[in-house]
């Protein structure tokens, strides 16, 4: 599938890296397919991926593992909205979670409260709501600052 993207050019993704959000995401519900982006080179903790739409090319957001801000993330959600992802397990559930940059980059945060889950098996995913008590905006800018020190 080739996709002219906004932030990254055309772009040529397999069939077989589409991560499927059968519901949408949260005010965009008619994007439904989707596949991440990132650069190899820089993979590793604390790293910015982008989840970028392959139903509209000038949509992307970006993402990252909320344990790389937050080693003690723990997501809890209404299991029936799991059901359509298939049978979920420790090694194959991936959660990211949005990125906010303000121009003030002190303010960057991270929004906790509604994660994607995806099944890295079947690349079905979907984007809930957790029922913990999680912010919208969890600063990270000092989280990465010190990361990147201790690197």
């Amino acid at each position: 599938m080739k996709a002219d993207t906004r932030l990254f050019g055309e772009i040529d993704i397999k069939d077989d890296k589409i991560i499927k959000l059968k519901e949408g995401i949260i005010g965009f519900p008619d994007l439904q397919n989707f596949t991440l982006i990132h650069d190899e080179e820089k993979e590793g903790k604390g790293s910015i991926k982008w989840l970028q739409s392959m139903d509209d090319p000038a949509f992307a957001l970006p993402v990252m593992n909320p344990l790389d801000v937050k080693p003690d993330y723990q997501l809890t959600v209404n299991e029936e909205g799991l059901e359509p992802l298939g049978t979920m397990t420790e090694e194959n559930t991936f959660i990211l979670v949005t990125i906010t940059v303000p121009q003030n980059i002190e303010e960057m945060s991270v929004n906790l409260k509604a994660p994607f889950i995806i099944n890295a098996d079947n690349l079905q995913g979907v984007q809930m709501i957790a029922e913990d008590d999680y912010p919208v905006k969890y600063k990270i800018y000092e989280i990465l600052n010190k990361k990147k020190a201790g690197e």
